[in-house]
């Protein structure tokens, strides 16, 4: 299985980021496995955003909730992450990854390479 996001690199405060993660090798509708966002702020530990399972329900970390969405794709076999009105302290380099197992807060077993998302005036 490979994962891979991509998405723009720079936004402004206040805009929307939008990312997408495409999965190779694997159907993001077989049962039992979800599909999560996380992040990495420069020189700080990974924060899990959220996940989007293979039924299409979604979770949110509580913090993030009110501003991020998941969805998917299943035609393209993609999923995809919104951040809204975001500031400086949304910089971070997101990954995808896969969640295996019947509970959404499982281990991570496989990523992707990560994409750097600046936001800067």
């Amino acid at each position: 299985v490979q994962l891979q996001e991509w998405g723009p690199g720079l936004l402004k405060p206040s805009q929307t980021l939008s990312l997408t993660c495409a999965v190779y090798g694997g159907s993001i509708t077989t049962t039992y496995y979800y599909w999560s966002w996380i992040r990495q702020p420069p020189g700080k530990g990974l924060e899990w955003m959220g996940v989007i399972g293979y039924s299409g329900s979604t979770y949110y970390s509580p913090s993030l909730k009110s501003h991020t969405s998941i969805s998917r794709d299943t035609s393209k076999n993609q999923f995809s992450l919104q951040l809204s009105s975001v500031t400086p302290e949304d910089t971070a380099v997101y990954y995808c990854a896969r969640v295996p197992g019947s509970y959404y807060r499982y281990g991570m077993d496989y990523w992707g390479k990560g994409t750097l998302v600046t936001v800067s005036s």
